[in-house]
């Protein structure tokens, strides 16, 4: 579809009280993908919508949701569902930014996991909200319970799934079978869902023969500044300069270290008054050493910077090695609870720590904005994974910088994700004399950190949980299999 945005919202066919709240938000133009899906979702069409990060996606859905909603103020109006917890605070405060600057009343409820249950509930039957923003898990447990008999959804007009190329991957089927199973059918219902990685598994989804008295979901994707590639919408912003550098495994603490001092893009921001890291960890209860550049004396000031691993405990021992090295940070991670995730993840938006040290609860959808750097100390093992996190960086046309630590075990998965994206990441090169000069400090710093995770015991719950329940099901394998003979 060409990328011809419409002149304003009004011609969009959004009413004025949502304009006047859009303004008031300094929101007066709409995106090429708000522009593409604002009127089909008005007219009733289900819709696929994929864009870049950053492209305005969330205001695409809410707005004609919202425009709709102002006619019928009906509890459980809209379900907009989500992979992440973050993300799900994100679009609640993106619907209430909306819905308050409307006046229009509207009632919101967050539904997440790690939050409490019977709270959850409580203000579920006696709000009755007009739009529930949740991750699929924990809707399913709320209308699965007791409390479903007191609110429900049967006047559900809108089903919305944001990320949804990750909502229908295996990890949320049995959960969305569920919720599905009890929302209004399809032919009752709008079913709305947006990505950034446009699969030709969800394009296939148009050639679904649709219920009787329904036409085929509309398929809307925004070709932007793209590096080139046959699929637009699964790829990288050309503003986004894309590096790698070639470490051993065990190498890697110097190498960053060395990164974050001296980055390929210096940050043109102000200084930012650091948090005091008062709720960021700090190892032992010592002040963190200065930072100080190898090339001068001076404090280096540092991009605002993302650093993505694969597991929690990796995050985490990268987060306190950095501490203790004197680098700024805060961690975001699935065995953090939810309010440090939420208040590690203010800090960071909020420029008041420069670097958050993440899993991939914190690639998708997040919208920080004037991310500079985006570092990958794990190459991620699924391609559109790589796609999300370096989304982070180089938004909204501005320049960005993603580089990626590539060990001897990553070098097919970086062949697979170039070949993808129809872009070759260039090398990195590093001065290994001024990068060693680092490592006795680094090893230390790393020392110290592994022994506070140790003697924390951090992570150790998951995995007896993790290997009680791989015993279990090893145990009923053969039970089956002896009523099978």
């Amino acid at each position: 579809m060409a990328d011809v945005p419409a002149p304003s919202f009004a011609a969009l066919g959004l009413s004025q009280t949502l304009i006047r709240a859009l303004k008031m938000l300094s929101i007066t133009t709409p995106t090429p993908i708000q522009a593409a899906t604002i009127p089909a979702i008005l007219e009733g069409r289900d819709v696929i919508g994929g864009a870049q990060t950053g492209s305005g996606k969330t205001l695409a859905f809410a707005l004609p949701i919202l425009h709709t909603l102002m006619k019928e103020m009906a509890g459980g109006y809209a379900v907009i569902l989500t992979p992440t917890r973050e993300l799900g605070v994100q679009l609640h405060e993106q619907f209430l930014a909306v819905g308050q600057g409307s006046r229009m009343g509207l009632r919101c409820a967050l539904v997440l996991g790690g939050m409490d249950m019977t709270r959850q509930a409580n203000e579920l039957a006696e709000q009755r909200p007009h739009i529930i923003v949740a991750t699929p898990g924990r809707l399913m447990d709320l209308l699965s319970s007791g409390a479903a008999q007191e609110w429900g959804l049967e006047r559900c007009k809108y089903v919305v799934l944001d990320e949804a190329d990750r909502l229908l991957s295996p990890t949320f089927a049995p959960a969305l079978a569920y919720l599905f199973s009890v929302l209004p059918p399809a032919r009752m219902r709008q079913t709305l869902l947006f990505t950034a990685t446009l699969t030709p598994e969800i394009e296939l989804l148009t050639q679904k023969k649709p219920e009787a008295g329904k036409l085929p979901p509309l398929l809307r994707k925004i070709e932007m500044e793209y590096v080139h590639c046959d699929l637009p919408s699964t790829t990288t912003p050309a503003t986004l300069t894309q590096q790698y550098v070639l470490v051993p495994s065990h190498m890697r603490e110097p190498y960053l270290v060395h990164l974050l001092h001296d980055p390929p893009c210096w940050s043109d921001k102000p200084p930012t008054a650091h948090a005091a890291l008062t709720d960021v960890y700090r190892p032992r209860g010592r002040p963190p050493a200065p930072m100080k550049s190898a090339a001068s004396s001076e404090t280096p000031r540092i991009p605002f910077t993302i650093i993505f691993a694969a597991r929690c405990k990796t995050v985490e021992l990268l987060s306190r090695m950095l501490t203790e090295l004197g680098f700024p940070n805060a961690s975001l991670h699935s065995l953090l609870p939810q309010s440090k995730r939420l208040a590690h993840l203010q800090l960071f938006r909020a420029r008041r720590v420069p670097i958050l040290v993440s899993t991939d609860v914190g690639s998708r959808g997040l919208d920080v904005p004037d991310v500079e750097l985006v570092v990958n100390w794990d190459v991620p093992a699924a391609w559109e994974d790589y796609v999300h996190r370096v989304g982070r960086t180089a938004r909204k046309g501005q320049r960005g910088w993603a580089v990626s630590f590539v060990t001897e075990h990553d070098v097919r998965l970086v062949q697979t994700i170039e070949d993808k994206i129809q872009h070759t990441l260039e090398e990195l090169e590093m001065p290994e004399a001024q990068v060693l000069e680092r490592l006795s400090q680094v090893s230390a710093a790393k020392r110290v950190a592994s022994m506070a995770l140790h003697d924390e015991k951090v992570g150790e719950a998951k995995e007896r949980n993790k290997r009680k329940a791989q015993a279990a099901e090893g145990a009923r394998v053969p039970r089956q299999r002896r009523r099978d003979t």
